[in-house]
């Protein structure tokens, strides 16, 4: 019974949206119905659009926002993450197959690639490295969110309103925007007026569902048919809309990935960033949808789903693809619950591929470019923004950083830039230590030291703080420095404090050696307290502890500060005769009644 009750709760660990099923309501399935129905209005043309993009046939586009975004969103620790194939993730696809000569040789090359890139993200997966990302600053994904919604405004505004890019698949949008407005003529009517009445319909409905209190009103859904019955209706596709066109009616067949020991060695460094990057992006966004949100990451099932979409996905003819931008945004925005949307929104694509492609190629792209830029308007915390511009400099260096770079570099770099920064913040702030002194009081008080207290100049009292490894090493070096400046021709102990003291490395104790070394050479001697138990494991290791002397080494005692006061007792057992500026000198005090104030 035991066994039986525990492989439930794996499974559930393993698989959440199993777990999202256990408080699963009728409202809960019509609001994820309704948000997948409307991802998949943007998947098929998407996935079609990225697959040329990698330069294969659209089709294979389709096979990954089918069965990646299925299995993704079974295991996504995110419950409105959307996985499949996206935009940078095809760019470096392109990049890495596109010498390859031959259109089946490039599909076989995908294939055998996504089956890399998942084998890679599974590793970092089981060596646990995906907490990594808990050193990403927000600040990333407040720039990322900003730089990437800034990004789908402008590389959505020639199908909104219908201008001609001469832009190519290997042009920076940039570029591309750049050649629409100067070389793309004259706006298309047509389509400006299918993309802005796309625009003021969802206004229009989003007022009617907040007026009427209704969270079930479909607006981008029936925004979609709309448009797509009326092109239809009109003819308008042939007076120059564009359409989402033909959609092959054909699923994903199954098969194993061809094992080139050539093409393997030929990707291995292009997988591994396909790798990062894919989990860079989805765990962005799947932070910036939790921080709207407020549910509760697991990083590490994040990137498991990551790597197994990738590698299944590789046994049923897909190409490499993460967590999507858009998609993504849509499905919170159209109201999703739980993971069940994101099965819904593969469902619905594989339908349509299957029945209603002779439908579905009436929808405009006009119609879902406006769809596109109420998400990206409405992706944006402004709030958020505003914080994280006005609370630190280098907060605001970052977010301006990361979404710059978004815009006039990539997506892909604008995270990495971000990680980058988000690492230069991090680094210095492990490394820093903080030093302070403590004296006696002649009431027998062990306090830090003020300025105008008294100072004992035979027995000198310090504690350090802070991470004790080769980041700290500048820090730990000044600290002592100081030290040693306070040592005179009379100081016989000096006493430091090492309870706050943590990660010790083989540098960090190397320094504290020289400490010993030196001390011992102007015939100073060294006492350590309050070193917790793995820190006297490690320094025993290393020979520390018998060089300093165990009798001169205070554990971390179970009653709060004993250490620190031990040590001190036993400093002043080594000096026998009060000196001058002692605290005992009038004999007011013993030192077994000393007390220690924080």
């Amino acid at each position: 019974m035991a066994t039986a009750s525990v492989l439930p709760e794996r499974l559930y660990r393993l698989v959440p949206a199993l777990d999202s099923l256990r408080n699963y309501g009728r409202g809960d399935a019509r609001a994820d119905v309704i948000a997948g129905l409307t991802v998949a209005a943007v998947a098929v043309p998407q996935a079609m659009a990225y697959a040329m993009i990698a330069g294969l046939p659209a089709e294979y586009g389709l096979y990954t926002a089918i069965v990646m975004t299925a299995v993704g969103a079974l295991l996504d620790s995110s419950k409105q993450l959307i996985n499949g194939p996206t935009n940078a993730i095809s760019i470096a696809v392109l990049s890495a197959i596109g010498s390859i000569p031959g259109q089946d040789e490039r599909i076989q090359a995908a294939v055998l690639l996504a089956f890399m890139v998942g084998s890679i993200q599974l590793g970092i997966t089981l060596l646990r490295l995906g907490d990594l990302t808990r050193y990403i600053s927000h600040s990333v994904i407040v720039g990322f969110t900003a730089g990437a919604s800034m990004l789908l405004v402008l590389d959505q505004l020639k199908n909104l309103i219908g201008l001609q890019s001469m832009g190519g698949a290997h042009d920076h949008f940039l570029q591309r925007f750049w050649l629409t407005l100067s070389d793309g003529g004259p706006i298309h009517v047509e389509t400006a007026a299918v993309g802005l009445g796309s625009i003021a319909l969802v206004i229009a409905l989003r007022w009617l569902k907040a007026r009427t209190g209704s969270r079930l009103l479909p607006e981008l859904l029936i925004v979609v048919g709309v448009m797509a019955v009326i092109v239809a209706w009109l003819g308008l596709d042939q007076r120059g809309v564009k359409v989402i066109g033909e959609i092959p009616a054909k699923l994903p067949p199954f098969g194993l990935p061809i094992f080139d020991a050539g093409l393997i060695r030929e990707f291995g460094t292009s997988a591994l960033a396909i790798a990062l990057l894919g989990l860079l992006e989805a765990v962005a966004m799947a932070k910036a949808i939790a921080a709207q949100t407020r549910q509760k990451l697991d990083l590490n099932q994040q990137c498991l789903s990551e790597g197994l979409a990738n590698f299944t996905g590789s046994f049923f003819q897909c190409i490499p693809g993460s967590g999507s931008l858009t998609r993504s945004a849509i499905n919170q925005q159209a109201g999703a619950v739980t993971q069940w949307s994101g099965v819904v929104s593969a469902v619905a694509v594989a339908l349509v591929i299957l029945v209603f492609a002779p439908y579905a190629r009436f929808v405009p792209r006009a119609a879902l470019a406006g769809i596109l830029m109420l998400t990206a308007w409405r992706m944006v915390d402004r709030h958020a923004l505003a914080y994280h511009m006005r609370a630190t400099r280098f907060d605001a260096v970052i977010v301006a950083a990361t979404a710059f770079s978004a815009v006039a570099i990539s997506i892909e770099f604008c995270v990495l830039i971000g990680v980058f920064m988000s690492f230069l913040l991090t680094v210095p702030r492990a490394g820093r230590m903080l030093l302070t002194e403590f004296v006696v009081s002649p009431e027998g008080n062990v306090h830090e030291r003020l300025p105008e207290d008294e100072v004992c100049g035979r027995i000198l009292i310090f504690g350090l703080e802070g991470e004790l490894f080769f980041g700290a090493t500048s820090a730990l070096e000044m600290h002592l420095e100081t030290i040693e400046e306070r040592v005179m021709a009379d100081t016989s102990v000096v006493v430091l404090r090492m309870k706050r003291l943590h990660n010790a490395d083989a540098v960090g104790l190397a320094l504290i050696d020289g400490f010993r070394e030196r001390m011992a050479a102007r015939g100073v001697r060294l006492v350590l307290c309050g070193v917790r138990k793995p820190l006297f494991e490690t320094m025993k290791r290393t020979g520390l502890v018998a060089r300093v002397g165990e009798g001169d080494v205070f554990l971390e005692q179970p009653v709060r500060q004993t250490s620190t006061l031990l040590a001190i007792r036993h400093a002043y057992e080594l000096i026998p005769e009060p000196c001058p500026t002692c605290p005992r000198r009038d004999h007011a005090i013993r030192t077994r009644n000393l007390h220690y104030e924080i």
